[in-house]
């Protein structure tokens, strides 16, 4: 089996290539540098050349309060690169793995929301990547679209390492408690799809840590593990306003992972613990 991911440079692309080479499988990373998603017949002639079994779509266009500024190019990449891409597995016969976001959904609510809920996305961003799922679903049958959340892992920048940075200057920080959800580590994501890029169980999916939090519990938990004396005071949404809206629910079910008979994640504290180390090793 071959895996062409993209987005290689990025926190998931990073750690897929990383699991399928682990498993023995082949893998391809690939970034903007080989071709632009926006490029139809740049990214066909790259993809049929190498004529994956599998395509996992991990690129996005992923800074949601510019997006609002630059609807048109974050709706390029999002919707029509993927499009592109789902036009691509279609004439190889390739199966497709999107991963997507709880931004699909409203976000108000406290109950999680199932893969069939309505969608009503409330920013640029959220919309262009309910876009992308409706291509996939409307081009292909053998697809897999992961919906994601709070992303963090090695190889990038995400919230626990903004946190440890501003932990070396502050010992009290304010932070974010009225928005819900579960962070996700990709390094416990990628085994996840690497398992589905192995089955045929297609479907729309949740994928994230088990448990909830908020930004400060977050924050919290990870101070506490790192072993930083830093106090969090929990503060509303209003107190730090940005661009783009922000769901205040971010809850995902994933009862759909143990239907289809994939293993749930982690609870979100084991994987800070070992996100954490890996921070160190890497560090080291």
């Amino acid at each position: 089996m071959k895996v062409l991911v993209t987005g290689v440079t990025g926190q998931l692309g990073h750690d897929c290539v990383k699991e399928l080479e682990r498993r023995g499988i082949e893998a391809r990373g690939v970034a903007s540098r080989d071709f632009s998603l926006t490029d139809y017949a740049a990214a066909k002639a790259y993809i049929e050349a190498y004529r994956p079994d599998v395509i996992m779509h991990c690129a996005a266009y992923t800074a949601v309060d510019k997006a609002e500024d630059e609807p048109e190019l974050c709706e390029a990449v999002n919707a029509g690169g993927t499009r592109n891409l789902a036009m691509i597995a279609r004439d190889i016969d390739a199966k497709m793995i999107y991963i997507s976001t709880d931004y699909v959904f409203p976000g108000d609510g406290e109950s999680s929301y199932e893969p069939s809920a309505a969608k009503a996305p409330q920013n640029v961003y959220g919309l262009s990547k309910l876009h992308g799922e409706e291509a996939v679903q409307e081009l292909l049958d053998k697809y897999f679209i992961v919906r994601i959340s709070w992303v963090f892992g090695i190889n990038g920048k995400n919230f626990i390492r903004t946190m440890l940075k501003l932990s070396e200057k502050h010992d009290a920080l304010n932070v974010v408690d009225d928005q819900i959800g579960s962070p996700t580590y990709t390094h416990d994501l990628a085994v996840l799809l690497a398992d589905m890029a192995q089955s045929d169980k297609y479907g729309v999916y949740h994928a994230t840590n088990e448990g909830i939090c908020s930004w400060a519990e977050l924050a919290a938990e990870t101070f506490r593990q790192a072993g930083r004396n830093v106090t969090v005071t929990p503060v509303p949404s209003s107190a730090y306003p940005t661009k783009a809206v922000r769901p205040k629910n971010s809850r995902l079910s994933k009862q759909c992972l143990e239907d289809a008979g994939f293993r749930r994640l982690p609870s979100w504290q084991d994987a800070v613990k070992r996100y954490l180390l890996e921070l160190n090793t890497k560090a080291d």
